[in-house]
Formats: C-alpha cells, sequence, structure tokens
C-alpha cells in the first residue's frame, strides 16, 4: 500500500492518495478497511476509489458523487488493471463545485506520475 498524504488543498479541504494491488472488489474493501484504520483516514469526509479487474469496472464514490467514474476514466487511459486508486478527501467547510473532480484528477495524476505503475 502506498500513500501519498497532503497531495494537495483548496479551501480549506485536502486531499490524499493512495493504492496498490487489487484484484476483486472484496480486495478492494479490505484495502479501504485497512487504511481507514489509520484514524486520519477513518475521519476523512470521502474515501473514493475505482479499480480496472478482469471482470470489468469496480469503484465507490463514498457520497462524493462521480469522483469514482473520474478515477475510473484515468485508470482506463492509464491501461492500468488490477491496481486500487484510492482518492480521500477532508472536507473544509468550503463547496468547492467543478473543481472537486479537477482536484480529484491531479491526486490521481500524481499517483501515477510516483508510482510510474
Amino acid at each position: 500500500m502506498l500513500v501519498f498524504e497532503n497531495t494537495l488543498t483548496d479551501r480549506g479541504s485536502r486531499y490524499a492518495v493512495s493504492g496498490g494491488f487489487c484484484t476483486s472488489e472484496a480486495e478492494a474493501k479490505a484495502f479501504i478497511k485497512a487504511l481507514t484504520r489509520k484514524k486520519k483516514f477513518a475521519k476523512a469526509t470521502h474515501n473514493t476509489w475505482g479499480l480496472l479487474t478482469e471482470n470489468g469496472p469496480v469503484k465507490n464514490d463514498d457520497g462524493e458523487s462521480g469522483a469514482g467514474n473520474v478515477i475510473l476514466r484515468m485508470l482506463e487511459r492509464a491501461g492500468l488493471k488490477n491496481h486500487i486508486v484510492v482518492v480521500t478527501r477532508w472536507y473544509g467547510g468550503k463547496h468547492l463545485g467543478g473543481d472537486r473532480f479537477r482536484h480529484v484528477q491531479s491526486a490521481v495524476r500524481y499517483y501515477l506520475d510516483q508510482t510510474d505503475v
């Protein structure tokens, strides 16, 4: 499991991105469970994730509607299968509107650039 904390901030909201090898929805849920064992991530407002498996795409928006689809599109473009990417957001008190999707993209791009997967 790779975790990059504080990848970006905007109007009080903070973002982190995590990921690792994963081949099924069950493994993805176990990954999220392990991530949220860290108190900081358990208290996050959203832990959105996407995963491309041999059986198709799997995602969870965790209340940040549309964020899982953003992650899936980026994984498809990168050709990255069997690897979960989780974007974590701590809400800062101000609505970000469409900027939140740009931030999810930036976090996933950061992860892909840092991990060279």
